[in-house]
């Protein structure tokens, strides 16, 4: 037993956490050794983050015990953790825009000197453990100025800053490109060289087969098991996750795309932050019944031509025509007539989080008479529509309709997104990102039902980072690189390093549509 103890530098044992209507965390127990990388997998709601919540102080369980070192410590709030040497990067992160990179860093955390504070040794700090780990930033920038790759370098370096040696990660990729993905797996791996202990929350099978030690796999709350990753497969932990064999791969019969629902000639949107445009001079079509993919690594312009699709941003030049009709001018609501929309940010443009759970299912349509009378809004209708989409595309929260948004999961968020958006069956779906933070349970319903709604005669244009969901997905890959359109390529008859290339502009095809 002695052996156990000094093996295990963190212990969660029976662990159980309550909320209104849920038992988040239901007699969990979870042993991290030094220096190992360990995964905890489990579909959205299924009570990682509260478990790691937990362990980081941000709520106390109604029982269990948590030892480090074999003895028994009490974490009433982050900064007990922080002293405990435990981290966290959070899925959303906890930084403060307006501050530079630097001072976030030291928040909470600053040297000082007769009540001055002593920025210069906290740079040289910063400096070296940037050099050490490979996550350059710059420190002098503002936080709303970088990317989010960036940002999440600015928690890594915040917990290896408080000397963190445990160190948990929140869906830490949900959010990067997959240079990013490459760059944090290897650096992950680092730390557990260096001894500190890392317990890293996922969805993406791929990435806890690659990086991971053991995986302890959470259902419904309660722990289903742990096992070493050298001894299982993806379809096994996918089986373990969800309770029932998943379809890793994308079904779909060949596309069958009819007449052009939306075209896009010579489209451009000014950049906010640089001088030249974030998309330039774009044109494309997108026909009904087929899945056109915009590809390409973060911040070449995929946002931005969303945003001026959908009118969120204002543009500069060309032509937007959905469904015959000139939209290039038009207000956001007189484009919702003819597209839904699944943003790339759901907190931002995706939800009114402090809004229950049913208004937010109802956001772009309580005007119509199904749901209003006399500018009334129809209690029993809405609850009722809520109920039928909760059911149909399992949103898990505690409350069910009366939940507030802001409670949910970060995947059970998506899932409401999508509901509600593919629900409205407009003849144009404008879905960004739309399995992002997902487990594979949900990404294989998400995915089929993309499928089917093309299949039903919809138009489809998908945005997306991940190179698996790309290819199997999509009908056509359109490539945008640094704003512009450099390649259209057919996802049957071209590689994923084919692809890479296009994406880092190491080629890209003529006006003719030959490869330069």
């Amino acid at each position: 037993m002695k052996l156990m103890d000094t093996q295990n530098i963190i212990e969660m044992l029976h662990i159980t956490k309550e909320f209104p209507g849920i038992i988040a965390n239901d007699d969990i127990t979870l042993q991290l050794r030094r220096g190992e990388i360990h995964a905890l997998l489990g579909e959205n709601g299924a009570g990682k983050s509260t478990l790691m919540s937990v362990l980081f102080g941000l709520y106390q369980p109604e029982a269990g015990e948590i030892k480090k070192n074999g003895e028994v410590v009490k974490i009433h709030d982050p900064n007990d953790a922080t002293a405990l040497g435990i981290g966290m990067v959070h899925q959303h992160f906890k930084l403060i825009d307006v501050f530079t990179v630097l001072d976030n860093i030291i928040l909470g955390a600053e040297t000082t000197k007769m009540g001055f504070l002593q920025k210069k040794e906290a740079r040289k700090k910063v400096e070296a453990l940037s050099e050490k780990y490979g996550l350059k930033v710059d420190l002098d920038a503002k936080v709303e100025d970088i990317t989010v790759g960036m940002q999440q370098r600015v928690e890594i370096l915040k917990m290896l800053y408080r000397d963190n040696e445990i160190l948990i990660f929140d869906e830490p990729t949900a959010v990067l490109t997959p240079q990013e993905i490459d760059e944090l797996m290897a650096t992950m791996k680092e730390f557990a060289k260096e001894g500190k202990s890392i317990l890293f929350i996922s969805h993406k099978l791929n990435e806890i087969m690659a990086v991971a030690d053991r995986v302890t796999v959470l259902r419904k709350g309660k722990c289903i098991g742990t096992v070493e990753t050298k001894e299982t497969d993806k379809q096994s932990l996918s089986n373990m996750m969800v309770g029932r064999p998943v379809q890793l791969e994308v079904v779909k019969t060949p596309a069958k795309p009819t007449d052009v629902v939306l075209e896009v000639e010579g489209l451009t949107v000014p950049s906010k932050g640089h001088k030249r445009n974030a998309v330039n001079d774009v044109s494309f079509t997108v026909r009904a019944g087929e899945i056109v993919c915009i590809a390409g690594i973060d911040g070449n312009g995929q946002s931005e031509l969303v945003y001026g699709l959908t009118g969120l941003e204002k543009c500069s030049g060309g032509k937007v025509t959905l469904c015959g009709h000139d939209i290039s001018h038009a207000s956001i609501r007189r484009r919702g007539g003819n597209m839904s929309h699944i943003p790339e940010d759901r907190h931002k443009h995706g939800l009114v989080l402090d809004f229950t759970l049913e208004q937010n299912m109802v956001l772009q349509r309580f005007r119509e008479p199904s749901f209003q009378h006399l500018h009334f809004i129809k209690q029993g209708a809405v609850r009722e529509y809520a109920e039928k989409l909760i059911e149909q595309y399992d949103v898990r929260s505690g409350q069910g309709p009366i939940t507030v948004a802001r409670s949910m999961s970060g995947g059970n968020q998506q899932k409401a997104i999508i509901a509600r958006e593919v629900d409205r069956e407009k003849p144009l779906i404008v879905a960004v990102q739309p399995t992002r933070g997902l487990d594979v349970g949900a990404i294989e319903y998400i995915h089929s039902q993309l499928v089917a709604e093309r299949d039903k005669g919809r138009a489809v244009l998908l945005v997306s980072l991940e190179l698996d969901e790309v290819m199997s997905l999509s009908d056509r890959i359109l490539v945008m690189y640094e704003g512009e359109i450099v390649g259209e390529l057919d996802p049957k008859a071209t590689t994923v390093q084919e692809l890479g290339l296009y994406m880092a502009g190491a080629k890209r095809m003529t006006k003719e549509g030959d490869p330069a």
